[in-house]
């Protein structure tokens, strides 16, 4: 006699899982990119190189700035993992958990640190939020400054999601 298991009705809106950037990690990745703005400025103002290297010091002192700016805006927000997608937390749309091709979590990945790696089926925008996500194509990072415990949760959920999508096909 088999029984029938009872789907359980989900809000496809439920965040299943979070994953978020540690404020001393998100201090210590701000603090040396500003550290290092402030002292190539520094450098280009005080000591007296050629006008070319000064100009040089003097635009990556203040892209290493902005660069440290961008990432105190994008970790200040999280990722989210609900049934249907993966997201960030200011609404902007991942990946759709349909579209996920493959993943990889394994030691010598091209990944972010504390992460993972999703290949999905269609191209998408290419974007970049330090720290926290990047997507080149149809590549997906996840990780960076957050925690392995999150991430590996994550990246866990969304295994089990793939694997009963694929069962249904």
């Amino acid at each position: 006699m088999t029984e029938e298991i009872e789907k359980i009705p989900t809000d496809p809106n439920e965040v299943l899982a979070t994953a978020e950037a540690g404020m001393g990690r998100r201090m210590i990745g701000m603090g040396s990119l500003g550290l290092l703005g402030i002292l190539l400025i520094y450098i280009a103002i005080v000591q007296s190189p050629a006008l070319e290297w000064r100009l040089f010091l003097l635009i990556l002192g203040v892209a290493t700035l902005w660069m440290a700016d961008k990432m105190r805006r994008s970790t200040g927000s999280q990722i989210e993992l609900t049934e249907t997608e993966l997201r960030d937390s200011d609404g902007t749309r991942i990946a759709l958990i349909a579209d996920i091709d493959g993943m990889d979590r394994g030691f010598f990945a091209f990944k972010p640190s504390n992460g993972f790696l999703l290949r999905t089926k269609e191209k998408a925008e290419n974007e970049w939020r330090p720290g926290l996500w990047w997507r080149m194509g149809r590549r997906i990072g996840v990780g960076g400054m957050t925690p392995a415990s999150q991430t590996k949760f994550m990246s866990e959920i969304i295994a089990a999601i793939m694997a009963q999508r694929d069962l249904k096909l």
